[in-house]
């Protein structure tokens, strides 16, 4: 995702360069794919991916997936490599965007679907529901409030939809529905991370 430069995590896997991420297991298991070298930009580490995953194992094959703010693209990747039936992956920055491109070419993937696009603006349109739901916005830009309202409100979301949050540490109470339940929740240096399961 797109953050403030001045996150020191901001770098993905354990070599601490930020030119690339690494899909953690799954079908694309080991490749390391190119990140668009944008300002800001912040993949989810390893340390942190490989948790949510591991969180999110009973409900990612044969689910549709939802990426939005995708960035790098490591969450979209990573859940399309473990099974996800499709994963829809939303970025605004059109360098980003050409790079995500690239790499879904690049894995021959035939499960992702790549928009350059304004996130909150597609939310706008007529939806299909999701199953899970990435959200990484830029940091420190009030964009999680809007985000979660028009998911909620628009239809895009399944009856037990598992939505995954990633915020800056100090976004420690996250405005969410009242009938999103908080399913695991952890913290990593500068970044709060949290998965909700909704119930109707």
């Amino acid at each position: 995702m797109l953050k403030r430069k001045q996150h020191s995590s901001r770098t993905s896997g354990t070599n601490g360069r930020s030119g690339s991420i690494r899909i953690i297991s799954g079908r694309w298991r080991g490749r390391k794919l190119p990140v668009h070298d944008a300002e800001g930009l912040r993949p989810t580490t390893d340390r942190i991916k490989e948790t949510v995953f591991n969180w999110l194992a009973p409900d990612i094959p044969r689910a549709r997936c939802l990426d939005l703010f995708s960035g790098s693209g490591g969450l979209g990747f990573e859940a399309a490599s473990r099974g996800a039936e499709a994963v829809v992956m939303l970025e605004l920055n059109k360098q980003a965007y050409s790079q995500l491109k690239q790499n879904a070419e690049s894995l021959k993937a035939d499960n992702i679907e790549i928009h350059h696009t304004d996130a909150l603006t597609f939310l706008d349109k007529t939806a299909t529901p999701f199953d899970v739901v990435f959200i990484d916005p830029p940091f420190r830009k009030d964009l999680l409030e809007t985000t979660l309202t028009k998911l909620e409100n628009n239809g895009w979301l399944a009856k037990n939809a598992m939505i995954y949050i990633e915020a800056e540490k100090e976004l420690s109470a996250l405005p969410v529905p009242a009938h999103w339940h908080l399913h695991r929740d952890k913290t990593a240096g500068q970044v709060t991370f949290k998965l909700y399961e909704r119930e109707e």
